[in-house]
């Protein structure tokens, strides 16, 4: 195809590739900055570092990690660190729930419902909406709608690079856009609400903190994703030749049946939330009527989502037969939590060095040096924002992992900004928009090659410039659009999400 001819654009990629592949294990890098941190507390606490907090007025003084009192506390709260870090707890009790759900094939069969029966003219637009909102099943998206995606494009006539980059741009470019929150929810918030407790202890990001933005983003993603679709990237893509191949039938009538039991389903559990919480003395509603009603709701809402999706898998699962003995939907959530291995090992680290910030006073000294300046450029609060935009794409490039570069970049900035007036839920909202647009132009990206095998598979002289130049419209597209949504948003005084 024309654009794989691009040779400056291979190098680049090339260059970004082997730049990449140079850096440490996401585990190694918490470890050298363990160590890093270490060291600067020593040499800090020698020189007597401080900082006045400017809300408290209290003198924040360096402490060394290698004093005896350091020593002593390193040892003592590693475990407690761990266990006590956000994310973990939140993650692992949603996983339980969502692991069900897909173990059964409940995520797989609404994937290919959404995306099979989808009218011929609005295709890339049920393609991408589909993709959007596979991120809360994490892996799905991936394995199941990309490959999908390419057999509908291509049973409809059309090319199945089309179909594979509006799904990919839907699972991964809208990977911050859903109608239902999730555990990337769960995960950011958790680190966030660690980050900020490093200026305001008593300061907590709820989970549900950019649940009103991220639904708006939905149908932007849907949109844009979809325009850019048919406008830019498939008409500059030859048509399939050879006979068209056969969608996976998985939407038979005992699927259909399930599907039709988990909806009304869903009717009765979203009833009962509402029972909930609307009586004035409902279960779930804060006493405090000057509060957000729904407060107690949103604050365990992990519980409710892992829930929904236990019970959800497990009709699902045992009316299609994909589970038989009456042990299966365990199994699934054993499956599950096995799947989070690798990330509860870098999630012990990432908690070593959120804490070690914290104790050492670095965290609160550095965020307060750094907003004052800031403050000395004299930047708008949006200014602020989109600027944090484009840091955070630009890290993206290199580092894939987004609850790893989260952990690394907010006890750094979720402080600062707050500092300067921006609230450690846009801040959070920004670096989501930043980490997601760039997803699907980085070869770093961990389903990258996946992606590329897809796309091979239609296409033997693709290689990582094809799909670099398929989803570059994309990625552009969405990084200058959702800040400027971002920006009109927060201009117009719209709340995140409940606060």
């Amino acid at each position: 195809m024309s654009y794989t001819s691009n040779t400056r654009s291979q190098r680049w990629l090339n260059r970004l590739e082997a730049a990449g592949n140079r850096l440490p294990h996401p585990v190694m890098l918490f470890i050298y900055f363990c160590l890093a941190v270490i060291a600067a507390s020593a040499v800090s606490s020698l020189f007597g570092v401080n900082s006045e907090h400017p809300i408290s007025g209290e003198n924040i003084l360096a402490k060394s990690l290698l004093s005896g009192d350091g020593l002593r506390w390193m040892v003592s709260s590693s475990v407690n660190n761990f266990i006590q870090f956000a994310p973990v707890g939140s993650v692992i009790v949603a996983i339980l729930g969502i692991a069900v759900a897909e173990e059964s094939g409940l995520l797989a069969s609404v994937l290919h419902s959404l995306a099979s029966k989808a009218p011929k003219a609005f295709l890339s637009s049920f393609v991408v909406f589909a993709g959007v909102m596979s991120s809360i099943g994490f892996d799905s998206g991936y394995v199941v709608l990309i490959p999908l995606a390419a057999l509908i494009f291509r049973a409809a006539g059309r090319s199945p690079l089309a179909g594979i980059a509006a799904a990919f741009a839907g699972v991964s470019g809208g990977y911050s856009a859903n109608l239902l929150l999730g555990p990337v929810d769960a995960i950011l918030s958790g680190i966030s609400s660690e980050a900020i407790s490093l200026v305001a202890p008593d300061r907590q990001v709820l989970t549900s903190a950019n649940y009103y933005f991220t639904l708006t983003s939905t149908l932007f993603i849907t949109v844009v994703g979809a325009w850019i679709n048919e406008k830019i990237v498939e008409p500059r893509l030859p048509k399939p030749e050879g006979d068209a191949e056969q969608l996976p039938v998985i939407d038979s009538t005992l699927h259909t049946k399930a599907l039709r039991r988990v909806g009304i389903f869903s009717l009765i559990f979203i009833a009962i939330l509402f029972a909930l919480v609307i009586p004035a003395d409902g279960i779930m509603r804060n006493p405090d009527p000057n509060g957000l009603a729904a407060l107690p709701l949103l604050n365990g809402i992990v519980v409710f989502i892992a829930l929904y999706a236990i019970i959800a898998g497990v009709i699902f699962g045992y009316s299609t037969g994909k589970f038989k003995a009456q042990h299966d939907w365990i199994t699934a959530m054993e499956t599950g939590l096995g799947s989070l291995a690798s990330y509860l090992v870098l999630m012990f680290f990432a908690a070593q060095f959120v804490n070690y910030f914290n104790w050492t006073g670095l965290g609160a000294i550095a965020a307060i040096n750094g907003a004052h300046w800031l403050a000395g450029l004299a930047l708008s609060k949006t200014s602020l924002l989109i600027s944090f935009i484009l840091i955070s794409a630009m890290i993206n490039l290199l580092i894939g992992s987004a609850s790893a570069k989260w952990a690394l970049m907010a006890p750094i900035f979720v402080p600062m900004l707050f500092l300067l007036g921006v609230d450690p839920e846009s801040a959070q909202m920004a670096y989501r928009i930043g980490d997601s647009s760039t997803n699907i132009i980085t070869p770093l990206m961990p389903y990258f090659g996946v992606v590329v095998a897809f796309v091979q598979r239609h296409d033997k002289t693709a290689g990582m410039g094809t799909l670099m130049a398929l989803m570059l419209p994309y990625s552009l597209s969405f990084l200058l659009g959702w800040s400027v949504l971002l920006g009109v948003w927060l201009a117009a005084g719209l709340p995140l999400g409940p606060s």
